[in-house]
C-alpha cells in the first residue's frame, strides 16, 4: 500500500507567505497569529492554566506574609486535644452551651459560630438559651449546597438580606442547603459555603446565595449586621464604575463606609496575606476547663470551629495542603475589618492586552537589532518577560491587594517570541539558501556547498583526483563581437553557455568555469564511463549549437563562427587559493593544460572535436581517427590526437557550399 501526500504537499506555507512579505509587515502578522493562538490556549486549556495562575500569584502573599497577631480576632478550636479531653465530634448541645457560655464570661465581644445544628437533640433548648443570653450577640453558619447536583434541604434557613434580588446577575442560586433546626430561627444566621476550585483550594467565598428567592449572607458579613445590632438586614449590589475598580461594589445599608468588592460571579477573594501563625488559636477545651488565657478572648470576635485532623473541615491553602475552613473565615473577617478584600479590576482584561502589547513592542525592538544580537535578544526576552509579568502581578497584590493576573500576557510573551525566532530562523534559513544559490550559479554545487558551509583559510585547499575534462571554445567570437553590438555578442554567448551547461549537466557533468568564450567541463573520474559521457556531450554540443545558435551566413568579411571541444583525462588539483578574504577556485594540473591545447588545435585541423590519447583509450568502441602526433603549445611531450567520426550535419558545415547551374539555350554567341 502507498501512501499519497499530494494534497498535503500544494497547502500553502504560511511561513513562505510571510517571508514575501516586508519583515516588518510579517513580524507583525507573526505577533497577531500569537495573540490568536493565545487565546486558543486560554479557551482550551482554561482550568489547568487558572491553577497555575493562583498558585503562582499567592506568591504576592506568601512572600512576604504578614506575622505580626491578629489582636481582634480569636479562633476557639476543636482541636485533637479538646477532642481527647471532652469526647468525640460532635459534642452534645449540653457541651456547646457551656462553651458558649465560657465564653460569653471570658468577655467576648461577638460569636461567630462555624457550625451548624440540623437535627434536633436533647440539650438544644440549653444552647439555645446560652446562646440568646451572650451579651455581645451569637451567630450560627448555615450551609447552601453549591457545585453539586444533588438535592438537600436539611433544617431551615433564616435571615435573608432584603434589597437583594435573586435575579441579578452574578449572584449564585441554589435549591439545596444545610441549615439549622426550626428551633434555632431566632439566632442570626451566615452562610459559610466557599467555592471550592478545581484543585480543592477555597480562594473565592460568595458574599450572597439565594436559596428559594432569598439572598443570605455570608457569615462573616453576618458578624457586621450582628455587631452593630441592625434590625433591618438589607443591602445593595451596585455595578463597578472605576476603570481600577472591582467589577461589583456589595454595600450594608446599616455599615455606610464599608464597601466590599466583588468580582463578576459575585465572590468575595479570600486574602493569604497574614501568615497562619498571624491568628490566635485557643483550645476549647481550655476554654472549658477554665484555664485559657483571658486576654485571648477579651474584647475579642470568636470564631469558633473544628481543626481536629478527621473531622473534615480541611482545605488547600497556599501555605498549606490541610487547613482548617475556619482559618479562611477569619481571613475574610479580619479583610472586611480592615476594608482590604482583594478583588480584580474590572477593566483586567484590558490591562492585560496592553501588558501584551507592550512586550510585542519590546519582541519588535529585539528582532529589529542585530542578527547576532537578535539571535540572543529573543530567547532572553521570551524567558524574561513573562517573570515580568508575574512581578508586576505580585507586586500589585502585595502592595493594593489587586488580583491582575499574569498568565495571558506570560503565554502571549512565550508564544510571540517562539513566532519571531521561528520566522528570523526561517527568514536568515531562506536568505542563505539564496546566497547559496546565487553562489552555485557561479561554482559547481559541491564547490558552492564547500564555500558556504567552511571559514575562510589563507592555506591552500585542495585535493588531488582523476577527472575527465571537455574544453569548449567559440572560434572567431573575437572577430564577431568586434562587428557586432555588444548586446548581441552577449545574446550570443548567453545562449552558448545556457545550452552547453544544459547538455554537459545531462550527461552527469558540471561547469567547471565559464572564461570568456569558452568552457571548462569536469566529470569525476578516469574511466570509460567519463569518456564516454563526455564525448556524447561534446557531440550533442556540436550538433545543437551548430543548428540553433551559430549563424548559418556570418557578416561579410568574417569568417564563420565554429565551436571547438578538447578532451582528456588524468590527474588534477582541484580546489580553492588564495588570501583570505579573495579565495578563487581553481583546477591546476597538467591535464588541464593539454585539454585546453587540444581544443586550440581543433582550429588548425579543422576537427570540432579532439581527444588526446589518455581519453581515446576508454574509447576503443568508437572507431576514433588518428590525426597524428604533435608538440601542443608550452609542452615537451608530443601527443597523439585523435577525432570521432564527423555527425552529418558537421559534415555539411566543413564541405564547401555547391553551386547549382541550369544551362539556358539561347542567347548570343
Amino acid at each position: 500500500m502507498s501512501l499519497n501526500f499530494s494534497p498535503l504537499n500544494q497547502l500553502p506555507n504560511p511561513l513562505t507567505f510571510l517571508l514575501r512579505q516586508a519583515p516588518m509587515r510579517a513580524r507583525l502578522l507573526m505577533l497577531a497569529a500569537a495573540g490568536i493562538f493565545t487565546l486558543l490556549l486560554v479557551n482550551v486549556f482554561a482550568v489547568g492554566l487558572r491553577t497555575i495562575e493562583e498558585r503562582l500569584g499567592a506568591l504576592g502573599w506568601t512572600l512576604g506574609a504578614e506575622t505580626a497577631l491578629e489582636q481582634r480576632i480569636t479562633i476557639v478550636a476543636i482541636d485533637e486535644k479538646s477532642v481527647a479531653q471532652v469526647g468525640p465530634w460532635p459534642w452534645s448541645r449540653e457541651t456547646m452551651a457551656q462553651l458558649v457560655t465560657a465564653l460569653d464570661q471570658a468577655g467576648v465581644q461577638l460569636q461567630l459560630h462555624d457550625i451548624v445544628y440540623p437535627e434536633v437533640r436533647p440539650g438544644d433548648d440549653a444552647l439555645l438559651a446560652a446562646l440568646q443570653s451572650v451579651s455581645g450577640g451569637a451567630v450560627l453558619a448555615q450551609v447552601p449546597v453549591l457545585q453539586s447536583e444533588q438535592i438537600v434541604r436539611t433544617g431551615v434557613m433564616t435571615h435573608a438580606l432584603s434589597g437583594i434580588g435573586c435575579g441579578a446577575e452574578g449572584v449564585p442560586t441554589t435549591q439545596s442547603f444545610l441549615a439549622n433546626n426550626a428551633g434555632f430561627a431566632g439566632i442570626p444566621k451566615g452562610h459559610i459555603s466557599p467555592v471550592v476550585a478545581s484543585d480543592g483550594a477555597v480562594r473565592e467565598i460568595p458574599a450572597i446565595i439565594c436559596v428559594e428567592g432569598q439572598a443570605y449572607p455570608a457569615l462573616a458579613l453576618s458578624a457586621f449586621l450582628q455587631a452593630v445590632n441592625s434590625q433591618s438586614w438589607s443591602a445593595t449590589i451596585e455595578q463597578g464604575g472605576s476603570f481600577f475598580g472591582p467589577s461589583q461594589l456589595l454595600q450594608l445599608d446599616s455599615y455606610p463606609g464599608l464597601r466590599i468588592p466583588l468580582n463578576d460571579s459575585g465572590n468575595m477573594r479570600i486574602s493569604y496575606r497574614n501568615a497562619p501563625e498571624a491568628y490566635r488559636a485557643v483550645s476549647a477545651a481550655d476554654v472549658l476547663a477554665g484555664t485559657a488565657d483571658v486576654s485571648l478572648l477579651e474584647d475579642a470576635w470568636v470564631l469558633v470551629g473544628a481543626t481536629a485532623f478527621g473531622i473534615g473541615d480541611i482545605v488547600p491553602t497556599p501555605f498549606s495542603g490541610a487547613t482548617p475552613g475556619v482559618e479562611l473565615q477569619a481571613r475574610l473577617l479580619g479583610s472586611l475589618l480592615d476594608t482590604a478584600i482583594p478583588y480584580t479590576p474590572r477593566s483586567a482584561p484590558t490591562l492585560l492586552v496592553l501588558m501584551s502589547a507592550v512586550f510585542a513592542a519590546v519582541l519588535l525592538v529585539m528582532v529589529g537589532v542585530r542578527e547576532r544580537v537578535s539571535s540572543y535578544a529573543l530567547p532572553m526576552a521570551g524567558l524574561l518577560l513573562p517573570v515580568v509579568a508575574l512581578t508586576i502581578h505580585i507586586q500589585l497584590l502585595g502592595s493594593s491587594d489587586i488580583w491582575l493576573g499574569w498568565v495571558g500576557p506570560t503565554l502571549y510573551s512565550l508564544t510571540a517570541a517562539s513566532a519571531l525566532m521561528l520566522l528570523e530562523q526561517a527568514r536568515v534559513r531562506h536568505e542563505r539558501s539564496r546566497v547559496f544559490n546565487n553562489l552555485n550559479s557561479y561554482l559547481p554545487s559541491d564547490v558552492a556547498k564547500e564555500i558556504a558551509y567552511s571559514l575562510p583559510s589563507s592555506s591552500i585547499n585542495a585535493r588531488r583526483c582523476e577527472a575527465t575534462l571537455l574544453s569548449a571554445d567559440l572560434r572567431n567570437f573575437s572577430a564577431f563581437s568586434e562587428a557586432r553590438p555588444p548586446e548581441e555578442s552577449a545574446a550570443l554567448l548567453h545562449f552558448f553557455f545556457v545550452r552547453a551547461a544544459e547538455i554537459v549537466e545531462q550527461y552527469g557533468g558540471r561547469i567547471h568555469e565559464f572564461k570568456g568564450d569558452s568552457l571548462l567541463a569536469v566529470w569525476d573520474g578516469h574511466d570509460t564511463l567519463a569518456a564516454s559521457q563526455a564525448l556524447k556531450a561534446a557531440q550533442d554540443m556540436q550538433v545543437a549549437i551548430d543548428r540553433d545558435m551559430l549563424p548559418q551566413h556570418p557578416p561579410e568579411g568574417l569568417e564563420p563562427l565554429a565551436l571547438g571541444i578538447g578532451i582528456e583525462q588524468g590527474p588534477v588539483l582541484i580546489g580553492s587559493i588564495g588570501p583570505a578574504h579573495r579565495r578563487t577556485h581553481t583546477l591546476l594540473g597538467d591535464t588541464v593544460t593539454i585539454a585546453l591545447r587540444i581544443q586550440e588545435m581543433t582550429a588548425e585541423l579543422a576537427q570540432p572535436i579532439l581527444i588526446g590519447e589518455c581519453a581515446a583509450r576508454q574509447l576503443s568502441d568508437q572507431k576514433l581517427e588518428s590525426q597524428g602526433s604533435y608538440l601542443l603549445s608550452g609542452l615537451r611531450i608530443p601527443h597523439v590526437l585523435f577525432s570521432p567520426p564527423l555527425s552529418d550535419s558537421a559534415s555539411r558545415r566543413n564541405r564547401p557550399e555547391q553551386v547549382s547551374l541550369t544551362l539556358i539555350s539561347g542567347g548570343r554567341r
